[in-house]
């Protein structure tokens, strides 16, 4: 038999850091959500069932999840020995990143809309795609439905720009149900 768990299929165990890294933010995540959820006042009326239950059966499946991640980066990592070799595609990666990071320093300045188009057309870049304008438009579209949908159907204000406040004053949105209620 080869491969498998016999010991023969892998000559020296080394601990992965990256997967160790990643197991060590699970079970902190697990000690946070364990954390947070003692901190929910429970009333009396609750017998068994009450609103820390949930949290804490979430809590207990991050802990024996993130154990199990810390053993397997122990015991050598998750990641084939194919998957290891490849390096990271880092221009792809900078542009996810920096669609993110303009995406926050946007989206309050500039509103919603425009913070995701720059999101989108950022990481379709990253993803390969070359036909910028095509992007922008996609992204709009997502956007404005996001928007709208948010603003007009919830009532929640995402982050109204330039371009949400030019359609609203276009479609004669916005201002009786805000300033009505």
């Amino acid at each position: 038999m080869t491969g498998g768990f016999g010991g023969s299929g892998r000559a020296a165990l080394r601990p992965a850091i990256g997967e160790i890294i990643i197991a060590a933010g699970v079970l902190v995540l697990a000690i946070v959500v364990f954390w947070q959820t003692m901190t929910i006042p429970v009333s009396p009326i609750y017998a068994k069932v009450g609103p820390t239950v949930v949290p804490m059966i979430t809590a207990i499946a991050m802990a024996l999840l993130g154990a199990l991640l810390m053993f397997s980066a122990l015991t050598g990592g998750w990641r084939t020995e194919e998957e290891k070799a490849v390096t990271p595609d880092r221009p792809a990666l900078l542009w996810i990143t920096a669609g993110l990071v303009l995406n926050v320093l946007l989206i309050a300045s500039a509103g919603f809309t425009i913070a995701s188009i720059v999101l989108f057309t950022c990481v379709a870049r990253g993803f390969g795609s070359k036909a910028i304008v095509r992007d922008a438009a996609i992204g709009a579209a997502f956007a404005l439905v996001a928007y709208f949908g948010f603003a007009q159907t919830l009532g929640i204000n995402i982050g109204s720009g330039i371009v949400e406040t030019a359609i609203e004053r276009v479609l004669g949105l916005g201002q009786g149900t805000q300033e009505g209620s």
